[in-house]
């Protein structure tokens, strides 16, 4: 009898599979590369890397296995963004940070993204709040920075992945004569 372990062990790297790596390495380089050097000069350092971690966590969450699922997964991206963004920025306008404001924000969060019919997205929303909540409270001056830039980041981070995983399905297909994916 085979066990999972033997199976995993069979299981051979296909050419997509490298080439798919070395895609989404090519667009994460490219998220970090960018962010960074477009906010070097308008940022202090330490929102600088963030924005390119930032960018970087957007464009692995949206390489996905097909262009159908990429492009899901970034207008996914895009609407949990979205929410949180809204969210938390109307509130480090008005208040600094405060645990039982993120938990509110969370909450809050949650019922919109249900209202929306997009479950599936709550912990997107949930995790995007509660990171710019944290760094808003690390940088108290101009917390409310915080969403506008984390939100910018994602955009990046969003288009870059999905245009590098449709354009590298598109060269794999003319060059490698595989399935476009």
């Amino acid at each position: 009898m085979e066990t999972v372990q033997d199976s995993i062990r069979e299981e051979k790297l296909s050419a997509w599979d490298i080439f798919y790596a070395l895609d989404m390495a090519i667009a994460c380089l490219i998220s970090y590369v960018a962010v960074t050097f477009i906010l070097s000069p308008l940022i202090e350092p330490t929102d600088v890397l963030l924005g390119g971690m930032w960018a970087t966590v957007a464009t692995v969450f949206v390489f996905r296995g097909t262009r159908a699922e990429s492009l899901s997964a970034g207008l996914s991206r895009l609407m949990a963004t979205c929410v949180s963004f809204a969210l938390c920025l109307v509130y480090l306008l008005i208040w600094r940070f405060h645990p039982a404001g993120l938990a509110v924000l969370i909450g809050l969060g949650t019922l919109i993204m249900m209202s929306l019919r997009r479950r599936d997205d709550i912990v997107t929303t949930g995790i995007t709040t509660a990171v710019v909540m944290v760094v808003a409270a690390m940088s108290p001056q101009g917390a409310w920075h915080q969403p506008l830039l984390r939100l910018a980041d994602t955009v990046a981070g969003v288009a870059v992945g999905v245009t590098c995983k449709w354009t590298g399905s598109f060269l794999y297909y003319r060059l490698i004569g595989g399935e476009a994916r």
